[in-house]
């Protein structure tokens, strides 16, 4: 049996005018038995319609701040670097997604963004805004923090498990979901740490960082259900 094609968003740094891609994401698709390719970084609309219909499903990588713009929001001084091209790329790949039911697995940036385009709304900084009492946020060159999340519906029947350890590492977070997504986790601190989209058949994003644990059965059994969904294209 072929192995389904996962399109994985691209990231992008700035100084470097370059694409690059972290290998835990291709390595935990690969691993769950995906077939993942990165795609350019474009918003051309004809393109990644051609892109999206060519992929069984696509995942939603971390990277740049979601530019307030795209949730109604002022631009406040503690928002980060933002890319306006990657922000109307991913508006259209989910758009297409969601208009041919294609998975789609949303990480870090990818449940903001998608929160963004549904109408929900972010903070802009969590140290700021929420005054948190978990580690979500680190300093560059820091180790990742790992916390609790607490779960709920179907990712709490996927894992087993009222409660799982999570590897957490950003600045931005959901505020509120929007009219759409259901909250499947979140830590103690309230923060919204998983969601899922009902209507479709597999629209699930996450907070955390499951490209930085790869070897935690939490993040084994979250990729091995995306590319079990992708099967089913």
């Amino acid at each position: 049996m072929a192995k389904p094609v996962i399109g994985v968003m691209p990231l992008w740094d700035e100084q470097r005018d370059s694409l690059w891609m972290l290998p835990g994401y291709l390595t935990g698709l690969i691993e769950a038995g995906a077939a993942p390719v990165v795609l350019p970084l474009t918003d051309d609309a004809e393109l990644i319609e051609q892109l999206v219909d060519g992929c069984d499903g696509l995942v939603l990588t971390g990277g740049q701040d979601v530019d307030p713009a795209v949730y109604g929001a002022e631009r406040q001084p503690w928002c980060g670097e933002t890319n306006a091209l990657l922000d109307r790329m991913e508006a259209l790949v989910i758009a297409r997604a969601q208009a041919t039911d294609r998975p789609v697995l949303g990480i870090c940036r990818g449940i903001q963004i998608m929160v963004a385009l549904d109408g929900g709304d972010l903070y802009q900084d969590i140290a700021t805004e929420l005054s948190p009492t978990v580690p979500h946020t680190n300093q560059p060159g820091a180790a990742k923090s790992r916390h609790p999340v607490h779960l709920t519906g179907p990712l709490r029947e996927l894992m087993g498990v009222a409660e799982i350890e999570i590897t957490s590492f950003h600045h931005q977070g959901v505020k509120s979901p929007g009219p759409n997504y259901e909250v499947m986790a979140t830590a103690p601190d309230g923060l919204i740490e998983a969601i899922r989209d009902p209507r479709y058949r597999w629209c699930w994003a996450v907070q955390w960082h499951p490209e930085m644990a790869l070897a935690d059965d939490a993040t084994q059994r979250l990729f091995r259900a995306f590319v079990e969904a992708c099967q089913q294209s």
